[in-house]
């Protein structure tokens, strides 16, 4: 499990979630520092959200067990299909990865998406289904914040969002062996695709680069805390206001690292538009809608040469 850290000069916020249930005073300045955050950064780190030490510890520890399987287990699991309930590769297939092995697979509702995932080893479906609902319950208070401090309302979308996309993609690095380098990237520049990506990492690794930044801002790994950064359907959402956040992970010289990355949307054809309240003559439109599965379609295509998929949806740029 994570280090017990101090956030460092440039690091994101530490948001204390538990204040999003206090009086409505207190839960303003909540939301108030959330939508900062996301404008300003593009990212935040929350703690007391509820979710135990015990239940990350046991998800990042049944990751590890995957990982450590026999090669014909884990490659029970190996495709080219990308649009698969569940898959397992180690190499770059998707133009970002460098050195990791991944396995990634859906989660809500559970119950429609658990009888694909690994049964072994023998408790992995039920650590990181555990994990899998904790983590969907705190990204819909996420997201009812963000949405609040759009000026949208908390429940904005709710129910699409309860019934949409979760995506988990589980990440092994190895240990950075140096080769005269200055650094060893594991996962290249790049958005992710969703709402909101919530991170939970085993050590430090993950490396962010701030809205009209060009230099990148390594992340604590602080005990407890939950990365959480912008993605692109929120950009398109708040039509500019947010911008989804350009990420990268990179070897850790002290030891292997795993990652947790879970990303929220909505159903898989339903379209992510720009909120007609936040269109005015003054800020017109400035995204076309998009799916998860335009995404996909995107990601197969292999002519793109953007980082965001976001920019390809900008109204305006290549029509």
């Amino acid at each position: 499990m994570a280090s017990q850290l101090q956030p460092q000069r440039g690091s994101p916020p530490v948001i204390n979630f538990g204040r999003l249930s206090k009086d409505q005073a207190t839960r303003v300045l909540a939301v108030q520092d959330i939508a900062r955050a996301c404008r300003d950064q593009g990212c935040f780190q929350v703690v007391n959200h509820g979710i135990s030490m015990s239940v990350m510890k046991e998800a990042l520890e049944v990751a590890l067990e995957f990982f450590a399987l026999p090669k014909e287990h884990k490659e029970k699991f190996a495709s080219l299909d990308i649009q698969q309930p569940i898959r397992y590769d180690t190499s770059s297939r998707d133009g970002i990865s460098v050195a990791r092995s991944f396995l990634k697979h859906y989660a809500n509702p559970l119950e429609d998406w658990v009888q694909f995932w690994p049964v072994d080893p023998p408790a992995y479906r039920k650590k990181m289904g555990v994990y899998a609902v904790e983590i969907q319950r705190v990204s819909m208070q996420i997201m009812e914040a963000i949405l609040q401090g759009l000026g949208l309302g908390p429940s904005y979308m709710q129910e699409k969002l309860e019934n949409g996309v979760q995506f988990l993609a589980l990440n092994k690095y190895p240990q950075f062996a140096h080769r005269g380098d200055d650094v060893d990237v594991g996962l290249g520049s790049h958005s992710d695709y969703g709402f909101i990506t919530i991170l939970l990492q085993s050590s430090t690794g993950l490396e962010v680069m701030h809205h009209d930044d060009v230099t990148w801002t390594a992340i604590p790994a602080i005990s407890g805390a939950l990365h959480v950064h912008v993605g692109d359907n929120l950009e398109v959402l708040s039509n500019g206001q947010l911008k989804s956040l350009v990420h990268r992970a990179i070897l850790n010289p002290d030891e292997p690292r795993i990652s947790i990355s879970s990303i929220h949307g909505l159903s898989m054809d339903e379209k992510v538009r720009c909120a007609k309240e936040l269109i005015s003559e003054q800020h017109p439109e400035m995204y076309r809608g998009s799916s998860f599965q335009d995404f996909l379609d995107f990601l197969l295509s292999n002519t793109n040469s953007y980082k965001r998929f976001v920019e390809s949806l900008k109204i305006g740029r290549d029509e």
